[in-house]
């Protein structure tokens, strides 16, 4: 009856028993123990793997494995015997992002000037924010302390790194038994650890998370040239990343679309991958699907948030309060769409937190099955350890947890965790009595009583007649039961003692007489009862709307592109046509496909009656900074041209959504003006509710930022910023010449280390790739000409260029168009001589001039940006709207497909309440591709639907307030707007 202690005892004394039966090369100091720890655990509930149900049986294991499980009994006498008292056995759990026993990196000092290249000692990459040379195991040491906060939630391996820098070198998958480091590491160097976040390093490359993906991209590059013996240098760096090449990446992510990031660049190179996801990929998980990664998903479900003041509550946005609701059924809804995933306890406040979130998982429509793979087979296969792990079938290491209770009941309490074989978490089990029928004998007469087990406490009840029940005291420990209940006055108190199945022993009547009795079950029943109400049947939940995009003005289901037919409208065709009076546009499969009189309308067409109404195409924005993430400028360096806006473009910027209610259909998303050579840009459509990569325009030409002025030179970042190259406008030129001539030579070398730099920088020499270039002086404009004519190629487009009037004969003769504020001028001393007739001036001219916004607020009045080209130098009005439409189209090479209405072009169109150059102009309808992303009409409705939706959640939380649930400050998030001086120093947020 006391094995518990005398286990308890023995595992103390004998925790390193499981290895030391074999050879060691670690001396004993004393008698050596050779047992090899033999346990058969008896009177369990087992469930061997998390698609076998539960069964009355037994467990044994020997040697920290086991040996057998099943149904039933079994009779080792060679085995030291467990009763687990009607208790559950599962698998040990597994977590696979855990920094268990590995000291963290000491942050760097921050340095006043920019830190250009390693401080470094040794032969180590360039970058410090590239540790690939750490390991894990190399600096593992066991934490008993936190080691044992994992035992009693049931954990017992973890997979654990130094989550520092963008390649953190190798993860180690370790037990959590009580035991040395070199006896707990399960998989060495299990993964390749990486992450967008800088991490301790105090380098100023990158700046930006499009530049953190372009170091890994090129570090990969780089190993593979490394590994076929290429470089004259070593590299410690590159030679550590090789030796993990065939192991998985682990990428730690921070949202969806990171996540979608952090796939895509390692699928450039074949990579296996793991994700460790944020808990929001139910947004888009379609996409996560395509993946075919697994996942590893927090549990760290967010609190409501404390909404007393309604003021403040006004400011939280619907993406904010959908994601209090929907998080929880995150789970759930990878699990429907068939997406692997396992479980963290990551991000939670306290670990033992866990549980509880998993039943609120499993309450959103997570299956049982899903929710206990998740914690055990799942992540042992995500590391090919399912053979050993994840499961409690013959071979298994003797990894598993006992509970009391099913794990799934909220009350359920863990008792023992066993690690290899050793109990490092264990407490006695609670002595319970089986819920069921009993027959008491005593005093020569029979009475039926039933025990239930409830809220884990047993209750009895004697029945005294066929309709009248006594409630009965009952307690039960180390097998001695004691009984009590009134009767005539006085009580009746039992003890006794269990003997085989029965129960039996002595007490005393009412009036003090000693008495033999006995208690046996008759009936046995394997549920808990609770005698106090049956459950009352809970209506099921309906689960909040996904919106696409997840944020306000989404739509529950993305709009398909559908046959329309415009009738009586003022055309704009931008065409030789001009504008018609009274015409007809039919658009059909997402294309522009009749415009004329009097049209057919074809059948299933909805006819849009545009008496009145003006129909143009979809306005075209040159230069935009919106839908970006993770920074606008990559200013490390003063080139940047490895990096691509491509990789971070953003789908639920609320700005695509307020500009298509402005008009525009497409725009340029250009990297900012921090250095002479900018990254790629990525040509979008609105195409408001798709992911962000089916925002990208397909088969679009590849474009580039430049820059020319102060920023480049970094005039105005502050006086502690010289030391990178250039500080002068004569450095600026002396970049692109050596840049190119760099360029140049390794074009003509087919042998040359792949470098991304010098890829995108050889596209435009080989004309592949097109420059919009940032500029406002005319000299500047001028010199870089000069620069590309020598080169042989041109500029394609001078953006701002607000001294382009100066030099418009020259820009003409050169080839190269304009794309120009409308009226922006003194708001900085290089633009102290631009003037509003720029736009005018250049046009006459015969430049290609366009208008652009630069400006997420001026991107949605950009036809008003146009009339101003009337307005100043009398621009005829069909030419002012070629400038924000037709002109940009051509600037981007896009014009054979959008840009004027036309049969066969893509149905990028408008439909305006009046002139679209008038200020009292409103779109009415805004179609991309066939597609109606805007109406006013929907608008109205989708404001009071996004307020009604607020305030539902809203009494949501206010009812789990109430509930005395735990709750979260509100913090105001300002939605970041970029501007081509912005240098954001993203850290991995």
């Amino acid at each position: 009856m006391m094995i518990f202690r005398r286990l308890f005892l023995l595992m103390a004394a004998c925790a390193g028993f499981l290895t030391l039966s074999a050879q060691s090369t670690f001396p004993e100091n004393g008698a050596p123990d050779a047992r090899k720890g033999r346990y058969l655990f008896i009177n369990a509930h087992i469930v061997t793997k998390f698609d076998v149900a539960p069964v009355k049986g037994y467990l044994l294991i020997e040697d920290g494995k086991v040996i057998a499980s099943g149904a039933g009994s079994l009779q080792d006498k060679a085995a030291t015997l467990v009763d687990v008292k009607g208790g559950y056995i599962y698998p040990g759990f597994i977590d696979l992002f855990s920094t268990y026993g590995i000291e963290p990196s000491k942050a760097g000092q921050p340095s006043y000037e920019p830190q250009l290249i390693t401080t470094r000692p040794g032969a180590y990459a360039w970058n410090d924010a590239l540790k690939t040379d750490f390991r894990a195991h190399e600096a593992f040491s066991p934490d008993a302390k936190a080691a044992q906060e994992y035992l009693q939630n049931g954990f017992t391996a973890v997979l654990t790194r130094r989550a520092d820098g963008y390649s953190r070198g190798s993860g180690t998958f370790v037990s959590l038994a009580n035991k040395p480091a070199h006896e707990t590491l399960l998989s060495k160097m299990a993964t390749h650890e990486m992450s967008f976040a800088k991490g301790s390093s105090t380098q100023t490359y990158p700046t930006s998370l499009m530049g953190a993906i372009a170091l890994l991209r090129q570090t990969w590059y780089d190993a593979q040239w490394y590994a076929v013996g290429k470089s004259p240098d070593v590299n410690i760096s590159l030679e550590k990343w090789n030796e993990l090449v065939k192991i998985p990446v682990f990428f730690e992510t921070s949202n969806w679309q990171n996540l979608l990031r952090a796939h895509k660049v390692t699928q450039e190179f074949g990579a296996k991958v793991i994700l460790k996801g944020s808990g929001d990929e139910y947004r888009r998980a379609d996409e996560v699907k395509a993946t075919g990664a697994p996942v590893v998903l927090p549990l760290n479900f967010p609190a409501a948030y404390d909404i007393a003041d309604a003021l403040v509550a006004e400011q939280l946005s619907l993406a904010d309060l959908k994601h209090w609701e929907l998080a929880p059924a995150n789970p759930a809804i990878l699990s429907e769409k068939g997406i692997p995933f396992s479980f963290t306890l990551h991000g939670l406040k306290e670990k033992k937190q866990w549980h509880a979130m998993l039943l609120k998982a499993v309450s959103e429509g997570l299956s049982e099955q899903a929710a206990l793979k998740a914690l055990t087979f799942a992540p042992a296969s995500f590391l090919g350890m399912e053979a050993q792990l994840g499961h409690l079938n013959k071979g298994a290491l003797a990894n598993f947890v006992i509970l009391d209770k099913p794990l799934f009941d909220e009350t359920a309490v863990i008792y023992q965790t066993w690690a290899a074989g050793q109990a490092d978490f264990f407490q006695a089990f609670p002595d319970q009595l089986k819920s069921g029928s009993y027959v008491l004998s005593y005093q020569g007469a029979t009475w039926p009583m039933r025990i239930v087990l409830k809220e884990g406490k047993s209750e009895a009840f004697l029945q005294v007649t066929d309709t009248t029940e006594i409630k009965a005291i009952v307690a039960l420990k180390d097998n001695f039961l004691s009984l009590e209940w009134p009767s005539d006055g006085g009580y009746v108190r039992l003890s006794g003692w269990k003997s085989g199945e029965v129960f039996k022993g002595r007490g005393r009547d009412v009036k003090g007489k000693w008495l033999e009795w006995t208690l046996e079950m008759k009936d046995t029943e394997e549920e808990t009862i609770d005698e106090a109400k049956e459950e009352e049947a809970k209506p099921e939940k309906v689960r909040g709307a996904i919106l696409y995009p997840f944020t306000a003005y989404g739509r529950p289901t993305v709009p398909t592109a559908t046959t329309v037919l415009f009738k009586n409208a003022t055309v704009w065709t931008n065409e030789n046509e001009g504008i018609l009076k009274e015409a007809d546009v039919l658009i059909e499969n997402g294309k522009i496909s009749k415009v004329g009189k009097n049209l057919m309308t074809p059948k299933g067409a909805e006819v849009v009656d545009a008496t009145g109404k003006h129909l143009a195409s979809g306005i075209i924005d040159e230069h935009s900074h919106i839908s970006i993430g993770g920074g606008v400028n990559e200013a490390g360096e003063s080139s940047s041209a490895e990096v691509r806006i491509g990789d971070v473009v953003r789908d639920d910027d609320v700005n695509l959504y307020r500009q298509l209610a402005g008009g525009v259909v497409a725009c340029q998303l250009l990297h900012g003006s921090a250095n002479a050579i900018g990254g790629q840009s990525a040509l979008i459509k609105y195409r408001w509710g798709h992911a962000p990569e089916k925002l990208k325009i397909e088969g679009a030409d590849g474009f580039i930022k430049f820059a020319l002025g102060e920023n480049v030179k970094q005039s105005n970042w502050g006086d502690n910023q010289t030391i990178r190259f250039p500080q002068t406008r004569m450095g600026v030129e002396q970049v692109y010449v050596d840049f190119f001539s760099r360029a140049k030579a390794y074009a003509q070398d087919p042998n040359a280390r792949k470098d991304l730099e010098l890829d995108a920088l050889a596209e435009i020499l080989n004309k592949k790739r097109f420059i919009t270039c940032h500029s406002y002086v005319q000299s500047e404009i001028n010199m870089l000409m000069k620069v590309a004519e020598d080169f042989n190629f041109r500029i394609n487009t001078f953006t701002h260029i607000l001294e382009g009037y100066k030099v418009a004969d020259i820009m003409k003769a050169h080839g190269c168009g304009a794309s120009t504020f409308s009226d922006w001028w003194a708001y900085k001393y290089e633009v102290a001589e631009a003037i509003p007739y720029n736009a005018a001036l250049m046009n006459e001219v015969g430049v290609l001039t366009a208008i652009n916004s630069d400006d997420a607020e001026m991107g949605r009045r950009l036809n008003q940006e146009a009339a101003k080209a009337v307005k100043y130098g009398g621009v005829p009005e069909e030419i002012a709207w070629k400038m924000v439409t037709l002109n940009p189209a051509k600037l981007l090479h896009l014009d054979s497909k959008t840009g004027s209405i036309k049969a066969g072009k893509d149905a990028d169109v408008v439909l305006w309440s009046d002139n679209p150059l008038s200020i009292y102009a409103k779109p009415l309808q805004t179609y991309v591709d066939g597609v109606k992303y805007f109406d006013i009409e929907e608008d109205a409705r989708m404001r009071e639907e996004i307020a009604a939706e607020k305030a539902r959640i809203i009494n949501l939380m206010l009812q789990e307030k109430r509930k005395g649930m735990p709750t979260q400050p509100i913090q105001i998030k300002i939605e970041k707007e970029y501007h081509c001086e912005d240098i954001e120093h993203y850290h991995g947020e």
